[in-house]
């Protein structure tokens, strides 16, 4: 397998070092690209592969190119990029909100898959959804699936929408959970212990909560219902929350980000029309972390 990515910044460097960690290919067969010489240099010394400034040179001979691009670059780099793509290379776009429309027309190449990676990636310990078009052959699908293990676990469904969905549940996913981490550090805080002592608390119960789940065949209901002794410190800790309504926040909070992630598809694929320039919404709000791949 060739490899090249356009946009060698922080999700591009985890898929980098999981392809080779995993032995999915060998230094000399990846290819990136990235405008900064301060950032080549350091690519290449940590993993001895072949760093470009320029994205086409990245995408050459690559047999999957992958775009980790910000979605507000995303329409001039499709144009450059397109031109020089072949019939048999198939494109990976890991960029938020970029749909399979926008992605095929901007590059005019048929042949694309649309993922949403989440922060985890970074340490192995991600999760991505993804789609393929009618275009890809087995073979490509296959490329696309090898390419994103590298980043963890991988779902491939076969509804562009469900993309766009965990672009709001799991590729923004982290941001509430990180939300979370933050409340209770700072709760522990004004109880009285130390921050660090607070971090490493709450950090370690997240971790072995969240594993203790996916080993459990239960419910999370039934998990809550088992440390929920009446009268106790849970049912009154419970009764808090439903009193905030952190059901109804939590779903407001995805569905905010599903709509924004919707408002940039539709930005992204009429910046991919003939007279129309992209407008992603610069100085707005952007939908996830997950875009942030520089």
């Amino acid at each position: 397998m060739r490899v090249g990515i356009v946009g060698a910044g922080v999700m591009a460097e985890a898929m980098i070092a999981g392809l080779l960690a995993d032995r999915a290919v060998t230094p000399d067969a990846l290819v990136a690209s990235h405008p900064r010489r301060e950032r080549r240099d350091a690519l290449v010394q940590r993993y001895a592969i072949h760093v470009v400034a320029g994205n086409r040179e990245a995408a050459r001979d690559a047999e999957i190119v992958v775009l980790a691009v910000k979605p507000q670059m995303l329409g001039r780099v499709m144009r450059d990029l397109g031109p020089g793509l072949r019939p048999d290379q198939v494109v990976l776009s890991i960029v938020a909100g970029a749909t399979i429309g926008a992605l095929s027309s901007g590059l005019a190449h048929p042949a694309v898959v649309r993922a949403m990676p989440n922060t985890p990636a970074q340490i192995r310990r991600g999760i991505t959804v993804w789609t393929a078009s009618p275009a890809c052959t087995a073979r490509q699908r296959e490329l696309a699936r090898a390419v994103l293990r590298a980043l963890g676990e991988e779902r491939q469904v076969d509804d562009e929408e469900f993309v766009a969905m965990a672009t709001a549940l799991s590729g923004t996913g982290p941001t509430y959970l990180f939300a979370v981490m933050e409340a209770l550090i700072d709760a522990g805080v004004h109880l009285g212990f130390p921050r660090e002592l607070a971090h490493d608390l709450v950090v370690a119960t997240l971790i072995g909560s969240a594993e203790y789940a996916a080993r459990s065949e239960l419910h999370p209901a039934q998990l809550r219902n088992l440390v929920t002794s009446p009268g106790g410190t849970s049912a009154a800790a419970i009764y808090e929350l439903e009193k905030g309504r952190i059901r109804t926040v939590l779903s407001d909070a995805v569905w905010a980000a599903y709509r924004r992630t919707l408002e940039l598809g539709a930005r992204l694929e009429a910046g991919t029309r003939p007279g129309e320039k992209a407008n992603t919404g610069a100085g707005q709000n952007q939908p996830t972390d997950a875009d942030r791949v520089e």
